[in-house]
């Protein structure tokens, strides 16, 4: 059976993504959504590239860009780094690179390249990293870098679910009525106290805290079954990740 399965923010933790694609059970038949934030946080973020690369050759594969990934983007093309990437992950992604001798592999460098910045599918359901800010939807976002960065999406969507008056009810965030439902990573359920994905309005957020103590999830988009790695602490206990 076809399914289309949406993975939340990865950080470099390659065991954990062997671990969900197992237990999912992903076949060459799924259509697999990556929700962007491949690197920085544990140990392997070159290996978790290298492994997203393999399955691009069995499986079709979206990647959209994370604020993570146009940090390390920006250095794998030019050498720039900056205090906050580098205390945020950005140094363990260093050293992943050049422990593997995966630095100088222009295979990475185009996969960062060629990321998107968001995706609409065939039943308009819509699948970005962070958020955006138009009340006209993401084709008419004035700042590219609310894709990767913005929150105010996700804390809109809460205040519509939590406070569900006649007025929300008649009339919706207007940023919200574009989309049929909207897939989002970037900010992690367990700030919320939550080890599973959340959903608020029509946003559904899949980042379950793998750059911290959470675990990876990937989920099916169609019947909104998921699946979930082991927390990250117990597959690198001798890591610190992004804690």
């Amino acid at each position: 059976m076809k399914r289309t399965l949406a993975i939340g923010d990865i950080h470099g933790g390659y065991k954990a993504l062997l671990q969900v694609l197992e237990k999912a059970k992903v076949t060459p038949e799924d259509t697999l959504i990556f929700l962007g934030d491949y690197v920085d946080g544990w140990s392997e973020s070159a290996q978790t590239v290298e492994k997203l690369l393999g399955l691009t050759s069995t499986n079709t594969c979206i990647f959209i860009r994370g604020n993570h990934d146009l940090w390390c983007s920006l250095w794998l093309n030019k050498g720039a780094t900056n205090p906050i990437w580098l205390a945020h992950g950005g140094k363990e992604t260093i050293e992943s690179y050049v422990k593997t001798g995966l630095l100088t592999n222009h295979r990475h460098k185009a996969f960062f390249n060629q990321l998107q910045d968001y995706y609409i599918d065939s039943e308009n359901r819509l699948f970005l990293h962070a958020g955006f800010t138009s009340m006209h939807g993401v084709l008419k976002e004035e700042y590219a870098s609310n894709y990767y960065f913005d929150r105010t999406l996700w804390e809109a969507a809460l205040l519509a679910e939590n406070i569900a008056s006649d007025i929300l009810k008649k009339n919706p965030p207007q940023r919200f009525v574009h989309y049929n439902e909207i897939y989002i990573g970037h900010t992690p359920t367990t700030n919320y106290q939550e080890t599973t994905p959340m959903k608020a309005h029509n946003v559904y957020n899949v980042d379950t805290g793998a750059a911290f103590k959470g675990r990876l999830t990937i989920m099916d988009i169609d019947t909104k079954e998921f699946w979930q790695s082991d927390t990250l602490t117990s597959l690198y206990p001798d890591e610190k990740g992004r804690n």
